[in-house]
């Protein structure tokens, strides 16, 4: 299971068989360039793999131009 933090939703979200981080993104329909994905102090691209109980943090980001 895996926990992911969205924000600045602040929705908490648990999934189940998502064993990268690219298939969170799919799963929650969201595309790479629209997020910054973090587990801890460690910033994620979308080819890193998950491990079971990892909790993630989901930043939606804007462009402001």
């Amino acid at each position: 299971m895996i926990t992911v933090n969205l924000e600045p939703d602040g929705k908490r979200i648990e999934l189940a068989d998502t064993r990268t981080v690219l298939a969170v993104l799919n799963r929650l329909q969201l595309r790479p360039t629209m997020v910054i994905v973090a587990r801890g102090d460690e910033l994620l691209t979308p080819d890193r793999k998950l491990a079971n109980n990892d909790e993630l943090l989901v930043r939606k980001v804007t462009s402001a131009g």
